[in-house]
């Protein structure tokens, strides 16, 4: 099994359970949502995720939500497992402990640790252990200036008994408040994560990383430095899995004018899904349906063989 010498999958919101597949090797990183348990918690604002809060999250919804998590899971790599699972947005080890029981199958066991933040949802790892050991662990935090988010989760792995991997798993400072407020704490959380790979490189010059989760960033944000990324890349023969190849559920339809989302669902906070940019961006995507059904496939579908068809890699 040979890895690329640095791999960054970057998978966000709603398109999560997108992969990267090496050889045999399949890392899925999936933003799960809200993975609350239906206890509460004194320690953390889970007050919204309780049988009596806004969203009524009682036993069987919770249940529910599980059974769905693995089922995705199971659909993206079939009889054999995927090596490693990075997961965002799942509260406690309770979460993760009744994940694994219903994917036993796999062997999965879970690194996480609890971090400062608010809700208390956190990072979190599943690893087939018939494949990956588990070397070395560790919580990144990041400093932000009166205020907490999630720490960055760190893993040292050993696959298959080969290839040692560094992997981190990341769920970075929102865009609620605004794009221009919240994009310091995202710099300040990239620059943590970017210090984590300076100092495996001063060691290990041809370490194998790979950097996942949700980094809650538009693409517009670093366009050029991203243009430059990709020929780098491409150059080194290194894969890359882009931001949200869905336009979070814009592309496929599901998204239709007049569309709301709840307090809690980040699009809330995005111009492109403002009711007014809704209606202007309709058109476009009549135009992909109106496509897609000429080619017998869904809108998704072809949004994604385009995205293929520019860079195969």
């Amino acid at each position: 099994m040979r890895f690329p010498r640095l791999i960054f999958i970057v998978l966000f919101g709603i398109e999560c359970g997108f992969l990267f597949a090496q050889d045999s090797l399949t890392i899925v990183s999936y933003n799960v949502e809200n993975l609350f348990d239906c206890e509460h918690d004194t320690l953390k604002n889970d007050s919204s995720f309780l049988p009596h809060g806004l969203h009524h999250w009682n036993y069987h919804h919770y249940q529910t939500k599980l059974n769905r998590i693995a089922q995705v899971l199971v659909n993206i790599s079939g009889w054999e497992s995927a090596a490693l699972v990075g997961l965002c947005e799942v509260e406690n080890k309770r979460c993760l402990r009744d994940l694994c029981y219903r994917l036993r199958r796999f062997h999965y066991q879970y690194v996480h640790y609890e971090s400062d933040d608010e809700r208390g949802i956190d990072v979190a790892l599943l690893y087939d252990s018939t494949k990956v050991k588990i070397l070395n662990s560790k919580t990144l935090c990041v400093p932000l200036e009166n205020d907490v988010t999630r720490d960055i989760l760190y893993v040292k792995a050993l696959i298959e008994g080969k290839d040692t991997l560094h992997a981190m798993v990341c769920h970075l400072p929102s865009q609620l408040g605004g794009l221009a407020t919240t994009s310091k704490k995202r710099q300040i959380a990239k620059q943590v994560i970017q210090n984590q790979i300076d100092t495996i490189l001063h060691t290990h010059p041809k370490a194998k990383i790979i950097v996942m989760g949700d980094m809650n960033s538009e693409a517009i944000d670093d366009l050029q430095r991203m243009n430059n990324l990709m020929i780098d890349l491409e150059k080194e023969g290194i894969g890359f899995v882009p931001f949200s190849p869905l336009g979070r559920g814009f592309l496929t339809g599901a998204v239709k004018p007049g569309s709301q989302f709840l307090n809690n669902d980040i699009r809330k906070g995005i111009p492109r899904f403002s009711v007014e940019n809704q209606e202007k961006n309709w058109p476009i995507v009549e135009k992909i349906q109106a496509f897609a059904e000429k080619l017998h496939i869904t809108p998704a579908q072809l949004a994604l063989a385009w995205l293929v068809n520019r860079k195969p890699f």
